[in-house]
């Protein structure tokens, strides 16, 4: 039982270039659907290597340093291949939505930094709940973003505008975690100024 929550971590590691190979072809809706469940069966192992490790007590050094880096390795690369193949464009801004994703992948680059600075001076940072929201929000958000392109007739008409219900969804909830990415950042660098000459 020890080592089953780090296979399921590398698995999740593992994974990312099948999901990333999946979502390459953005007009291939069923290769989007199963990217959207690669997808989701990666959010399933993340939250039970994290859940299996707490309830029997097995948190190891490998699984505390793994887990934050196959997360931060998944995102990035969703955003990337979804900001390249031309998914993240909508009504109204075009493609300025990629600046949703570009604020979140600057932000982990920039609190990965950070922490290690910190954790170097032995100043641990914790996960506050606004930053469990906004990592809640991007996974929404880059889920919805991939179902949508899955499902390419799900449309709704707005005013004079039809739109994939889903990938505004996913638009919209991008820009939230983009916020949230930004708030939460700040927080993390104000803890890091104060033990900076």
């Amino acid at each position: 039982m020890q080592a089953l929550p780090n296979i399921l971590t590398l698995s999740r590691i593992f994974t990312v270039p099948v999901l990333a190979a999946l979502l390459w072809w953005p007009d291939w809706p069923l290769g989007y659907g199963l990217g959207f469940a690669v997808y989701c069966l990666m959010g399933v192992t993340d939250y039970f290597d994290g859940y299996l490790a707490r309830a029997h007590g097995t948190v190891s050094r490998l699984g505390v340093f793994l887990d934050p880096i196959a997360d931060k390795i998944m995102i990035a690369a969703v955003i990337l291949v979804l900001a390249a193949r031309g998914v993240l464009t909508g009504p109204y801004v075009g493609s300025l939505h990629v600046i949703a994703g570009l604020v979140i992948l600057l932000r982990e680059i920039a609190v990965s930094g950070l922490r290690e600075f910190l954790g170097g001076l032995q100043v641990s940072v914790p996960v506050s709940k606004l930053a469990k929201w906004k990592t809640t929000a991007q996974m929404i958000a880059l889920g919805a973003l991939i179902l949508g392109r899955a499902l390419p007739g799900w449309t709704a008409t707005l005013s004079t505008i039809s739109i994939n219900v889903p990938h505004t969804v996913g638009l919209t909830t991008l820009w939230t975690a983009a916020v949230l990415t930004l708030i939460t950042g700040w927080d993390y660098l104000r803890v890091g100024l104060r033990h900076m000459d």
